[in-house]
């Protein structure tokens, strides 16, 4: 067992017992601020590459790493324990549509030495601060037709995504992330490529980092997008016995806490995250979203309070002052404490 891997894990896995450990908010949210053009985007290196690059947000950490390092130290200042390396799309499946699948690994190396740098910069003894590896759930999914015309068409495999994913979470492991976050399911055979890929990384290399599963309830069915429900979704991902396990991204907190709520009350033996959307989407808007930090911070105080959460945060739409306010509002509310005695146990001996 790599030492410093145990550590990190079990330090987190201590922290979370005492108080809601607090995520980072939105990645793509940020970027958009910074208003970079298509030249910022390709860099000199891929000046000449013949797609278009602009919305390719995990190149950015080779072309203008100074971008996502600054998002990262602004998420840290606001309070966050955990931030995300920028790397949602950065499997070669995803990177494929822009003719830059060979460049995944090195997207993912250079996201976590950033992360690792911020969260090294910011971390204290008394709050350490830790780097997730953020594994997105592909533009592919392995369950559903492409094509209305045959159901049994599909565009990826389970073994391509688990290949992808395992390239992915080697560089992560290799730039210095302290656990995985497999996140924004909308299928849960894409999470049981990449959860089948992290178990493989960890037997060959040595080191059980914690991971931590979030799903995405896409609409007011209460089921992800591939049809299961909440509870469906975790007994199909909890053999993985993760960290913690969650929902984000998709609806806001507002129509997010039936949802919420009934993972906290089936999910008994692992700690439970939340970070959703800021509102429903409206273009109108600064952030391309409705909800203010006050009025999100304000939800998620209510999540808090019922005693839902162990991990909150935000998706898409949020900002370091949601983040911030969310942080402020949780931290007056113990965490939720419905887990199996010995989960660090279970985490580091498997």
């Amino acid at each position: 067992m790599n030492e410093r891997a145990y550590t990190r894990g079990a330090a987190l896995a201590d922290i979370l017992r005492k108080r809601i450990v607090i995520l980072d908010g939105a990645m793509g949210t940020m970027i958009q601020r910074a208003k970079l053009s298509e030249a910022d985007y390709r860099g000199a290196r891929f000046a000449d590459h013949p797609k278009d690059l602009k919305g390719n947000n995990e190149l950015l950490q080779i072309t203008r790493p100074e971008v996502i390092l600054a998002i990262h130290e602004d998420y840290l200042r606001a309070g966050a324990d955990i931030v995300e390396t920028n790397t949602f799309g950065a499997t070669s499946v995803a990177q494929d549509d822009y003719g830059l699948g060979a460049v995944a690994r090195e997207m993912n190396v250079a996201a976590a030495r950033l992360a690792r740098q911020a969260c090294d910069a910011f971390g204290t003894p008394d709050k350490p601060r830790f780097v997730a590896g953020a594994l997105g759930p592909t533009p592919r999914t392995a369950s559903i037709s492409p094509d209305v015309n045959d159901p049994a068409a599909r565009n990826v495999t389970f073994d391509q995504l688990r290949d992808a994913y395992r390239e992915q979470a080697e560089a992560l492991l290799e730039g210095g992330c302290d656990l995985f976050l497999v996140e924004t399911i909308f299928d849960t055979l894409n999470a049981k490529a990449a959860i089948f890929a992290l178990d493989e990384l960890m037997e060959a290399s040595g080191e059980r980092l914690p991971v931590i599963i979030s799903g995405t309830v896409t609409d007011a069915s209460g089921r992800i997008l591939s049809g299961q429900t909440v509870g469906a979704f975790w007994h199909s991902v909890r053999h993985a016995r993760p960290l913690a396990v969650g929902l984000n991204c998709a609806l806001g907190a507002a129509l997010m806490r039936p949802y919420i709520e009934e993972l906290a009350t089936v999910a008994g033996d692992t700690f439970i995250s939340c970070y959703p959307n800021a509102g429903l989407p409206n273009p109108m808007s600064e952030t391309g979203f409705d909800e203010t930090p006050e009025i999100t911070a304000r939800l998620m105080e209510d999540f808090a309070r019922a005693g839902f959460l162990n991990i909150a945060g935000g998706c898409c739409g949020t900002t370091p002052e949601h983040i911030a306010q969310i942080a402020q509002r949780v931290g007056a509310y113990a965490p939720r404490c419905r887990h199996a005695q010995g989960m660090l146990t279970a985490l580091v001996d498997a």
